[in-house]
């Protein structure tokens, strides 16, 4: 396919794992959030989230975008039945990203009603579904 092919799924692929980094730790800095009564320390919390918040979309967007490039223009997966599911997780994915900033709007707001250990379990959600889409693209069920 040649090397605009090999360098957009080389960089599709760091800017995931740079992405998924971002959604790993920032409900981390929640939990902290939640279990933190000093405000000083929370506003310094609430700052870093929200430049982690900032830098995740910014490696999102390209991520997604080189993913559908690789999907729409070079044709991977088109037609393979694994697409469908992996491109299902992912809209998944998005909408936990999503889910991300309406919990950081509520942190901002003061009104944060969820306590540290839903946010822990909540931190787990990015690590399952991320193998669950690494499964689909190597497996290819």
């Amino acid at each position: 396919m040649g090397d605009a092919y090999l360098w957009t799924k080389t960089f599709h692929i760091v800017l995931v794992a740079s992405w998924f980094a971002g959604l790993f730790y920032l409900p981390r800095i929640f939990v902290n959030m939640a279990q933190e009564t000093n405000p000083e320390v929370n506003a310094r919390l609430l700052g870093m989230a929200d430049r982690l918040f900032r830098f995740m979309t910014i490696l999102m967007v390209p991520a997604v975008v080189l993913g559908v490039v690789l999907w729409l223009h070079f044709g991977i997966g088109r037609g393979a039945g694994w697409m469908h599911p992996k491109l299902l997780f992912v809209l998944i994915i998005l909408g936990y990203h999503h889910s991300c900033y309406t919990l950081l709007k509520k942190f901002r707001a003061g009104k944060n009603k969820r306590s540290h250990v839903w946010f822990r379990w909540f931190n787990e959600v990015p690590v399952v579904l991320l193998v669950i889409i690494t499964a689909i693209v190597v497996i290819k069920p």
